[in-house]
């Protein structure tokens, strides 16, 4: 079986060992079933898209859509790589899941608009599969209604041309989409659990994605909170592909 390639962008080593583990956990993969590469580090390598059965992007504290002048050497060297990743990879067709900034980044390259418009701070949101989603083989049977984790201060403000939109809510209307029939995004985070995000609101605490006096009262709520359906989403993703050509 050819390995999943596992990309990460997020500088803090405990948030991106954390990451790591919950993809691993929740999508009963081994290590020995993966290749970990952090993207935000200096030395990256050439990615051969025939060496692997599919690639999952994680999310980061970076902004796409801040100015670029603003942008970090890290943050304009994550994005570049991931601009010539999706050069080759939508082509192709390649077996993709960006989750938050894997979303944004995917959402951007082809030419959605992304913006604060639909940020949604840290916690669980109610969002609904659409009619189309429901037809898709990783939504097809799962409830219509279902509760996802999320903390992002951007996303789409729309689905990109020639996206199909899968999942969507109230407070931000593009929560999951579909290139071609192989390339996913999802704004929410389907490798999350409770303990992975109380972990985030600790690290994160000052990133601006909530006030810090606020820190406490996000960690008690989160506590209580439970989202099986994402993580099955994950689950279905790592089933179909981990055979494919």
């Amino acid at each position: 079986m050819k390995k999943f390639l596992i990309l990460q962008m997020r500088p803090e080593n405990e948030t991106s060992d954390s990451e790591f583990e919950a993809i691993l956990r929740v999508g009963g993969l081994t290590a020995d079933e993966v290749h970990r590469v952090r993207v935000e580090q200096n030395s990256i390598p050439d990615i051969n898209l025939h060496n692997y059965s599919a690639i999952i992007a994680g999310g980061s504290p970076f902004d796409v859509s801040i100015p670029e002048a603003n942008k970090s050497v890290v943050q304009r060297r994550v994005e570049l790589f991931f601009t010539a990743l999706f050069d080759k990879l939508i082509p192709q067709d390649f077996p993709f899941l960006g989750a938050c900034s894997g979303n944004g980044l995917l959402g951007r390259y082809c030419g959605a608009t992304i913006s604060n418009k639909f940020s949604e701070p840290i916690g669980s949101v109610d969002v609904w599969i659409t009619n189309e989603g429901m037809k898709d083989p990783l939504l097809k049977g799962l409830p219509k209604n279902f509760t996802a984790m999320v903390g992002h201060k951007e996303a789409c403000d729309t689905i990109p041309s020639g996206a199909v939109l899968l999942v969507s809510s109230d407070s931000c209307p593009v929560q999951m989409f579909r290139i071609k029939k192989n390339i996913y995004a999802t704004q929410f985070h389907p490798e999350a659990d409770a303990d992975e995000f109380i972990l985030r609101v600790k690290i994160y605490k000052h990133a601006g994605y909530f006030l810090p006096e606020e820190a406490e009262d996000l960690i008690r709520e989160i506590r209580q909170m439970n989202t099986p359906v994402p993580k099955e989403i994950l689950n279905r993703f790592i089933d179909k592909y981990k055979s494919y050509k």
